[in-house]
């Protein structure tokens, strides 16, 4: 199709990257021109150019990389909508530069995502996963005293790096296992902003530390930072040297914050004794050598997968799109800079 919006509708055209909930795609559908991808195909990059060049909109998901190259060939596309809270996917200073308002989703998953920290911990803690697989196995004959023996969670110090929305969640949790617990952040949290999670006092007796102390007191130790060139194997292998022997490592930000070779090492040394990841580099592609250690949990970057919770951020990409494309400034613009040079929509 050429030209701005549909000569056939008036309607503003939207690409969605993934396959969405039906119901959703179908009021979008009423509103756009809608190229959707309910075959949840992996489009190419010049496949996803092709269906962009004269997009006004795009719904994505944290797995497709939206960067300058793309954004130069599509010169009608007003805002990327992205369906997660990290957006290290999308290349902020080339949106800005082309005059893209790119979004979030912040707040809706934040306790899901801290449910599955807790699962996490608990699987690793435990042991499920390897006792699991060794059951199925048919190895059980006989109970042993000494079988599986793992953790304990209750009364353990909990770790807890990046004290946003969702560390604020798990520390709250952390209350009903009487956990000691400590964090670090460059900035100590504000006792308001502490205490007001779902009315929960959720981290006013949290303890900042020094990031040395955070790792070396940590039974288990739980990664929030963004993803950044900053923070970019923030915990290798010297970091990982300085964890607690028999401690669990649990990575729920985003792959690459972990330096996941150094981590395969230091699992087989036994300093943290396990780990369990939701996020990991490269991926879907996952290191070889974590897949032979049986220390080690892993879950495919699943953190928000409820349906609730999905369904919620799909709705505020969808609501973030919704006003950019109406000409209001969505609340969860992340490259606010560029709101008032941004590009509206063309006509026909």
């Amino acid at each position: 199709m050429a030209g701005g919006q549909s000569q056939t509708t008036g309607r503003p055209r939207v690409v969605v990257t993934r396959r969405i909930f039906p119901d959703l795609a179908e009021q979008l559908q009423r509103r756009y021109e809608l190229l959707d991808n309910q075959r949840d195909e992996d489009w190419s990059t010049q496949e996803l150019i092709a269906r962009l060049a004269d997009a006004d909109g795009l719904l994505t998901d944290p797995a497709r990389r939206i960067d300058a190259p793309i954004l130069q060939l599509c010169s009608r596309l007003c805002v990327v909508s992205n369906i997660a809270v990290g957006f290290n996917n999308i290349d902020l200073a080339a949106c800005t530069r082309a005059g893209v308002v790119a979004t979030n989703t912040p707040d809706v998953l934040n306790d899901a995502t801290a449910d599955h920290a807790w699962a996490l911990m608990m699987a690793a803690a435990r042991r499920v996963v390897e006792s699991d697989r060794w059951t199925r196995a048919g190895n059980w004959q006989r109970f042993a005293l000494d079988a599986f023996l793992g953790a304990d969670v209750f009364g353990a110090t909990l770790g807890i790096f990046g004290m946003g929305r969702i560390g604020r969640a798990i520390a709250g949790r952390a209350q009903g296992f009487c956990m000691r617990v400590l964090y670090h952040n460059r900035n100590r949290v504000a006792q308001s902003v502490a205490q007001t999670h779902n009315g929960v006092d959720s981290a006013s007796t949290a303890q900042w530390v020094e990031r040395e102390q955070l790792l070396r007191e940590a039974d288990f130790l739980v990664v929030l930072v963004p993803y950044s060139e900053q923070t970019h194997h923030l915990i290798g292998a010297s970091e990982l040297a300085q964890m607690k022997p028999g401690s669990v490592l649990v990575n729920i930000a985003r792959g690459g914050v972990v330096d996941d070779a150094a981590l395969a090492q230091a699992l087989r040394l036994g300093r943290p004794g396990a780990a369990a990841l939701d996020v990991m580099e490269n991926e879907p592609h996952v290191l070889p050598e974590l897949f032979a250690l049986e220390n080690v949990v892993l879950t495919p970057h699943i953190g928000s997968a409820t349906r609730s919770a999905r369904r919620a951020m799909v709705l505020r990409a969808i609501e973030n799109l919704d006003q950019v494309l109406c000409g209001e400034r969505p609340s969860a613009v992340i490259n606010a800079e560029v709101w008032q040079r941004r590009r509206r929509i063309q006509s026909g």
